[in-house]
């Protein structure tokens, strides 16, 4: 009988552990990203190139650790530029921001378009690593200064 509940036990411990696991990656698959702050670098004939900050929140108990994350920005469904964050670490509960740099060649426009930040961000854990998709649709006054800076 000792066997049998040990037996039980353990597996009564994996099925928790399993179901603890599985909840903690559904919460991090809902990490968000916003744009704080960009500024201008760089301009030139080709472009423009922008210092960014993305700041990030994590909902689930796990501490995720990203590396470099590469991102697109995409406006009226065009690329219109790409960057790449410098690596992180994403707290429990809580949130970081990320720096990095961007990369335009779009031109001033009179016309504001409707602009979208999406990438993924590949975060190592413990046993294995867990790719993260993230889009962001800034506000037209975010997305004026961050394309235009106007």
């Amino acid at each position: 009988m000792k066997s049998s509940k040990k037996k039980g036990l353990i597996i009564m411990f994996v099925i928790g552990l399993g179901l603890f696991g599985y909840s903690q990656y559904a919460s991090a698959s809902q990490i968000g990203a916003i744009i704080t702050e960009s500024t201008i670098l760089e301009e030139t004939d080709k472009g423009k190139t922008y210092d960014v900050k993305l700041k990030f929140e994590n909902p689930s108990l796990l501490l995720l650790t990203a590396g470099k994350t590469d991102f697109f920005v995409m406006a009226d469904d065009k690329t219109i530029g790409q960057g790449q964050l410098e690596p992180f670490t994403l707290p429990p509960m809580s949130s970081t921001t990320a720096q990095g740099t961007f990369t335009t060649d779009s031109q001033n426009s009179d016309e504001l378009p409707v602009v979208k930040l999406t990438g993924v961000t590949k975060y190592d854990l413990i046993l294995t690593s867990l790719e993260v998709p993230f889009v962001y649709f800034p506000t037209e006054e975010q997305a004026r200064e961050f394309i235009h800076q106007n």
